[in-house]
């Protein structure tokens, strides 16, 4: 693994949205939010939050890589 500041912001950020998409799952799946439209509808916001987290984090991580890749091409 890499410990560049940019790469470990990334997987922390992939590592929180699925940790928060996994708690809104299971608020949706709930015997009691079925009950209550009001929290299903905050959990599927809260999941689509999560969705933009993991993407954007996603993208971090591959600029990383990029910058790394170009870095190793200038110095070879």
């Amino acid at each position: 693994m890499s410990t560049i500041p940019a790469f470990q912001s990334g997987l922390s950020g992939i590592q929180s949205g699925i940790q928060s998409l996994n708690k809104n799952a299971a608020k949706i799946a709930s015997a009691d939010a079925l009950q209550s439209g009001a929290g299903i509808t905050e959990a599927l916001i809260n999941l689509n939050s999560d969705k933009l987290q993991v993407q954007a984090s996603a993208k971090v991580i591959e600029a990383s890589n990029a910058a790394i890749g170009s870095i190793l091409d200038i110095k070879t």
